[in-house]
């Protein structure tokens, strides 16, 4: 997923009002996959929101202490977030795996039958049981109802705790302190030109 750009940065500015910028910017970006992220099926927003959370956190790491108490909080949701989907994409990619292990094992297990059969006209039951990779398969379905299950499980967590920072106004305390940020900057800017003014005058 690639970052939104982060307009109107200016290096001769202070920290905080480029900070609050890129905050707001991140901030935006995590927020956006809200809606499709948290249905169950959606792990390719699921996915674009973990890396979203990352952004935001790294942003937070060098810069929270220009919003308050909002700062370390939201880095403090966004690195819990950005967890739980890491564990959640986990099962993503592992899923898929074992289920071409699995098929992998299969065929090769046929193919072994197969030869077994020799010129037989039809496949004796008692060879087909004898297939040499018959006993991974279980341990395969088995991790696979695992990784389903565990799935499940942190995809709730996710709803859980997504629900719960909106609920308790965290990414609106951080969004509310970057908005400050960039309006004190403004005003003193404001402030400097009027002095300048004056001065010349």
């Amino acid at each position: 997923m690639k970052a939104k750009k982060v307009k109107k940065l200016d290096p001769s500015r202070p920290l905080a009002y480029n900070a609050a910028r890129i905050v707001r910017v991140r901030l935006a970006e995590l927020r956006s996959f809200a809606p499709k992220a948290l249905k169950r099926k959606r792990s390719g927003d699921q996915h674009d929101m973990r890396i979203a959370a990352k952004r935001l956190r790294y942003v937070l790491e060098t810069t929270e202490m220009c919003f308050g108490e909002a700062g370390p909080a939201a880095r403090k949701r966004a690195r819990d977030l950005q967890g739980v989907l890491g564990e959640l994409h986990d099962c993503d990619v592992m899923l898929p795996r074992v289920a071409r292990h699995l098929d992998e094992l299969r065929d090769l297990d046929a193919d072994t039958v197969h030869a077994r059969a020799g010129d037989a006209r039809d496949l004796q039951a008692e060879i087909a049981a004898q297939a040499p990779h018959r006993t991974a398969y279980r341990g395969l379905d088995v991790l696979t109802v695992f990784l389903t299950a565990r799935r499940k499980l942190l995809f709730d967590r996710f709803s859980e705790m997504w629900e719960e920072i909106e609920r308790d106004g965290e990414w609106d305390r951080l969004d509310q302190a970057a908005t400050e940020v960039l309006r004190e900057a403004k005003e003193r800017r404001r402030t400097a030109r009027h002095g300048d003014a004056a001065t010349l005058r």
